[in-house]
């Protein structure tokens, strides 16, 4: 049988064989005729290039090369007869060429492909009867090479990694360049022995013998040769990964002086906090995390609460009874024991002689040494309550008859009864009632589509009412709106929500 032409081959039962088998491959397939006409691929070859049909390929060498720019992984572009494509045109054959595939008119690659060739010669004279492009995509390998490189780079950790062929370094980042002093061409090409990132290693052996089997080699500490002739304390660790297919020890350090500089850094401060503490005019206590022992209280709260430092501490707050009932201690461990740092928490608490004393409660994770403590802080606000009750007291027995009030004074009698800060500008009463309701939403954490159902309203409405609020208010955001409702006294939970909207939009 003649080398067929592109239209006979078209026709031809073995073309339809060979579609037939290479139509499901995980491959991308493109058959090429002789005459550079693109005759047919495959759906993972059109997936490969982010299109449908064969006629988005093109319909020649030419086409696609028109709509497919290529480029090598080192930016390089390639010249029109180095496109793999025009490579099997012309005979040339070829395996495991790595391109980056960008869409005409585009600046950055969508894709990067490997890329094989085959010709499929006519039995009888031997002449290529079908050019075969075979094409992987290997994108997401690139991508993850491509983080790791960064991420290797930007790494403030120190770091070098070695071929374990011959035990060269074959990458280096800033962080290790930085820490000894050296440049990046002094550590390339050097050996782990030229360069002894194992120098005076406390388990030197061990780490040898690791190295040679290509093990990891545990945490250790060393000296590490530098540049000027002496030597850096650090603790090197090393870990085998492969890089292009080859194995190689990725060995990181840490550099010992500045640890020990902020270990002495760490006591000063732990002294400084310690002064600071004790002499705090707040009433303090640091406990334990785990069961809430108290360790230490300072002068303050020892005032406050009339326990001595020996009656209270090593006990937990549970059994010195000191929270005003075992549902409020509950609440607040609670929150403590979910991560949760606690600021001014309103809550009552019980002096040693008895006496109540209403507090705000404000938390903060510390760590002292090894162990885990929280930082506990009272505010006495027992006057400030007995004030606030005697004016909410006034304000109730004025308001028991306010037919003679005008509303805008008894929404600021309503602002005066719980008082917040930043009242001022436009107040409830400037929003219309549907718009209550939906600020009363948005208070309630509903979002734009689940207020639309509860209002039984269009999404386009709901948006509408959320500028109208948001310019009559002067807010852009949310979480503005919500602390706004709420610095008047208005969170939404006791809004009965009225009649719907009647203006649904189609």
């Amino acid at each position: 049988m003649k080398a067929a032409s592109f239209k006979t081959l078209r026709e031809t039962a073995d073309l339809r064989h060979l579609r037939q088998i290479i139509a499901g491959l995980d491959e991308g397939v493109i058959l090429i005729d002789p005459d550079q006409s693109l005759l047919w691929a495959n759906d993972s070859a059109l997936t490969m290039h982010g299109v449908d049909t064969i006629a988005d390929l093109g319909a020649t060498v030419n086409d696609y090369r028109a709509r497919f720019q290529l480029r090598y992984r080192n930016n390089h572009r390639l010249e029109a007869d180095d496109y793999p494509i025009e490579r099997v045109v012309a005979g040339d054959s070829f395996s495991e060429v790595v391109v980056e595939v960008i869409v005409a008119g585009e600046d950055q690659p969508r894709w990067v492909h490997q890329v094989r060739s085959l010709v499929l010669n006519d039995a009888d004279d031997g002449e290529p009867a079908c050019l075969v492009l075979v094409i992987q995509d290997v994108s997401a390998r690139y991508e993850a090479e491509d983080r790791f490189e960064q991420s290797f780079n930007a790494n403030p950790a120190p770091a070098v990694i070695c071929r374990l062929s011959d035990l060269r370094f074959v990458k280096v980042n800033q962080g290790f360049l930085e820490m000894t002093g050296y440049q990046r061409e002094q550590v390339l090409c050097k050996t782990v022995y030229d360069i002894d990132v194992l120098r005076a290693a406390d388990r030197r052996d061990l780490a040898k013998e690791r190295l040679a089997e290509g093990r990891t080699i545990p945490q250790m500490e060393a000296e590490l040769d530098i540049p000027d002739g002496g030597a850096k304390l650090v603790i090197v660790a090393g870990q085998p990964i492969e890089m292009d297919e080859q194995p190689c020890m990725l060995f990181t350090f840490a550099d010992l002086e500045p640890r020990r500089k902020a270990e002495s850094a760490l006591r000063h401060s732990e002294e400084r906090f310690t002064r600071t503490f004790e002499m705090a005019p707040v009433p303090m206590a640091i406990g334990a995390r785990d069961g809430h022992l108290l360790c230490e209280v300072n002068t303050s709260f020892t005032q406050m609460t009339g326990y001595a430092p020996t009656e209270i501490m090593g006990r937990p707050l549970g059994e010195v009874e000191l929270w005003e009932s075992s549902t409020v201690r509950r609440e607040i461990e609670a929150g403590i024991a979910h991560g949760r740092d606690l600021r001014g928490h309103e809550a009552r608490i019980h002096a040693r002689d008895g006496a109540t004393i209403d507090c705000l409660v404000s938390t903060e994770s510390i760590r002292l040494g090894d162990d885990d403590c929280v930082l506990w802080a009272f505010q006495d606000i027992t006057q400030r309550k007995a004030t606030e009750l005697e004016l909410v007291e006034a304000i109730e027995a004025v308001m028991k008859d306010t037919s003679w009030f005008s509303r805008s004074i008894m929404d600021k009698l309503a602002r005066l009864r719980a008082p917040q800060t930043d009242v001022s500008g436009p107040g409830l009463d400037d929003l219309t009632a549907r718009e209550r309701d939906v600020l009363a939403l948005i208070c309630r954490g509903y979002d734009d589509k689940r207020i639309a159902r509860t209002l039984n309203v269009a999404g386009n409405t709901v948006r509408n009412h959320v500028a109208r609020i948001y310019a009559k208010i002067g807010v852009n955001r949310r979480i503005a709106a919500v602390a706004w409702a709420r610095a008047r006294g208005f969170d939404g939970e006791g809004v009965v929500i009225g009649e719907p909207d009647r203006e649904i939009e189609a």
